[in-house]
């Protein structure tokens, strides 16, 4: 699958109304058809049994489930009386909605309406809405509107070399595009991780290049900003210099790979889920290829400080919304990663602020 070409294509004018398109929806109707096109996670694949669960993407409700192991995702809502689906329950492939019985495939049809005694001849008006849905690197995707999947690549998710680890997930009350950034801005590892491996007397950044390739964008950052937690600096050799390789897919998806000693390799994929504008679910799998026989709680512990420190900025940033306007904030030449971004974003037929 070619996530370059699927990305570029991604830019074509949308249509005035989808199915989906929510009620009381907090993006703008042209930004929510841009950003439908994209896939996205919407859980852990460990949290998705034959209990159905309620989940949220660009405002639109989605119960996710399995079906027989099968992941199934599909709008929350059963088609008679429009109750959520996710307060129901499965039985073989079939979710039951706790109202009335009505009982729905895995294919949306409704298979059965218990007040009627009917199991044949049920009109195919009676459906839910089912969405694409994909496991992949320990997560449920999906998407709203996607014509083919564009989920990014993580080779390392899956090669025995690395060892696969998936964190805790994270609710900010912040948007994708501000998480995202944040993700990508190496200017402020001294100040927002100081306390977990970024150090205040070391705050220059040097000059660093990024190339923006036909959809995606790649940046390699090299300085000597430690990656190990405070209490493990010492296993670096002196004057280290710490490779930190960024690869962004925009809208939401980032992998960052850290080159540690030894040949050490620690691969984290951000893929922050948009809930909402101002509301975001950030899913962080990572990989590596060191320290494998160490308990994996470390880096979750780990993982899950660095990111609630980062969570502590987003939720305060103003304005919510990440401005794509470049001038509508000032810019310093560390910024070049998050400046090459936003410019993406507006290629891909967002708004000047991609959302109101």
């Amino acid at each position: 699958m070619d996530i370059q070409s699927t990305t570029a294509r991604t830019a074509a004018p949308r249509p005035a109304h989808h199915p989906l398109f929510p009620r009381n929806c907090t993006f703008t109707p042209e930004d929510w058809h841009v950003l439908a096109q994209f896939w996205y996670p919407v859980a852990r694949a460990d949290e998705v049994t034959d209990r159905p669960i309620a989940v949220k993407l660009l405002d639109v409700e989605l119960v996710c489930y399995r079906a027989r192991g099968v992941p199934v995702v599909a709008r929350d809502l059963c088609v008679h009386r429009g109750v959520p689906l996710s307060l129901g329950w499965v039985e073989g492939d079939e979710i039951i909605c706790p109202y009335h019985g009505f009982r729905y495939g895995p294919d949306g049809r409704c298979r059965a309406i218990p007040a009627a005694q009917k199991t044949t001849g049920i009109s195919p008006k009676l459906s839910i809405t089912v969405l694409p849905a994909v496991e992949r690197y320990g997560l449920i995707w999906t998407s709203l509107a996607a014509k083919e999947e564009n989920i990014p690549p993580f080779p390392e998710w899956d090669d025995p070399d690395y060892q696969p680890i998936l964190p805790p997930t994270v609710d900010i009350q912040g948007s994708a595009g501000r998480q995202m950034e944040g993700f990508l801005d190496v200017a402020h590892f001294a100040w927002v991780h100081s306390e977990s491996f970024g150090d205040r007397d070391n705050p220059v950044v040097p000059s660093y290049k990024v190339e923006t390739q036909d959809g995606w964008i790649h940046a390699e950052y090299l300085s000597t900003v430690s990656n190990y937690p405070k209490a493990q600096q010492h296993r670096a050799p002196k004057d280290f210099l710490w490779l930190r390789v960024y690869d962004v897919y925009p809208p939401f998806v980032a992998r960052l790979t850290v080159h540690f000693p030894y040949n050490g390799r620690l691969c984290i994929f951000n893929a922050p889920c948009p809930v909402s504008a101002r509301q975001c679910r950030l899913f962080s799998p990572l990989a590596r290829n060191f320290d494998k026989d160490q308990p994996v709680s470390e880096v979750h512990a780990f993982n899950l400080q660095i990111f609630l420190e980062d969570r502590a900025i987003v939720e305060k940033q103003k304005p919510e919304e990440l401005p794509l306007d470049l001038q509508q904030e000032a810019h310093i030449h560390a910024d070049v990663l998050s400046i090459a971004y936003r410019r993406r974003l507006r290629e891909l037929g967002l708004g000047s602020m991609y959302t109101t």
